[in-house]
């Protein structure tokens, strides 16, 4: 297992680093400059100059990169240019809301696509297998906006159960939080509960149709034995792969659900940084986004060996 980490790990840091070059050049391509934004539309030649040597803007783009490499290196990830206070405040303040929304998202992801799959795989029932397949094609087909509006006119302005949105912290009122979490947790994870759930089905219907499989049918074990023991527990080692590039497009996709319903992550510090052209808070926010998504992979494939012998082996 340590050998296939380290095996892995040259990979994941030359990705890291690719991914620095390409976030840096790309935001120094977006038209406008932060110190005339900072500066205001009256403001002279002088003073916008005197801005853009305050902030390291005249520096060359190499000495630029290099300084903000060596911050991210020694921890000091340096100040916001337009909304205030440190880079390193501002995204430890939204990580906490993010994280908050990605692990319920993931548990409902685990959940609802475990349940689909099963269901999609073994259900005697033709119209069971119908619901299933119209279920998973709406989650795909209809976008998150759409779906978190239809969350909220049934669950919070027709049912009147739950909030249609804000945030309440675990950690102060865990009842009440839970309440604003269903929403946009649910409106989050039904994308990626209905690709989950169809690997999944897919990979359950392969193994039951295995010779072994249909052996043991013969010889009288029970339909319920062979898929928790033999068939589902085949049908995982991929299904974690897909699970791992999901989680990727979770926080992805929170940026999108976080503004639907006001939860104040870091989909809405990005979106006020993009705006203001705050280059250090955006960088620091998409490299973290990308380094979550590598550190993901990185465990993906070591639980894949771990539940695949034949990984190991190699």
């Amino acid at each position: 297992m340590r050998g296939h980490f380290l095996r892995r790990l040259p990979s994941a840091l030359l990705i890291l680093f690719v991914a620095s070059l390409v976030i840096f050049a790309v935001l120094r391509l977006v038209p406008g400059d932060p110190a005339t934004s900072l500066a205001g539309p009256d403001a002279g030649p002088e003073t916008v100059a005197a801005i853009r040597e305050r902030l390291g803007l005249d520096d060359s783009l190499p000495s630029q990169y290099l300084h903000w490499i060596g911050g991210l290196l020694t921890g000091d990830l340096g100040p916001s240019y337009a909304i205030g206070g440190q880079s390193a405040d501002l995204i430890s303040d939204g990580l906490g809301a993010t994280v908050e929304l990605t692990a319920a998202a993931l548990l409902f992801v685990i959940a609802l696509g475990t349940a689909f799959g099963v269901l999609g795989a073994t259900a005697r029932r033709g119209w069971v297998r119908a619901a299933v397949r119209a279920l998973t094609t709406g989650a795909l087909a209809v976008p998150p906006f759409v779906t978190g509006v239809l969350l909220v006119l049934l669950f919070a302005v027709l049912l009147k159960v739950l909030p249609p949105g804000g945030h309440v912290s675990l950690l102060t009122a865990p009842d009440l939080a839970v309440q604003y979490l269903l929403l946009p947790a649910l409106c989050l994870a039904l994308p990626s509960a209905a690709v989950l759930g169809r690997y999944l089905k897919d990979g359950i219907e392969r193994a039951l149709a295995e010779d072994y499989v249909r052996t043991a049918t013969a010889a009288g074990v029970h339909p319920r034995r062979l898929l928790w023991r033999h068939a589902l527990p085949n049908a995982l080692p991929p299904a974690v792969t897909l699970l791992g590039m999901q989680t990727g497009h979770l926080l992805g996709g929170a940026v999108l659900v976080e503004a639907i319903f006001a939860w104040p992550g870091l989909g809405q510090l990005a979106e006020q940084a993009l705006t203001r052209r705050d280059y250090p808070v955006v960088q620091d926010l998409l490299l973290l986004l990308v380094t979550v998504f590598v550190v993901v992979q990185l465990i993906t494939d070591l639980v894949y060996a771990w539940l695949d012998p034949r990984i190991r082996w190699e």
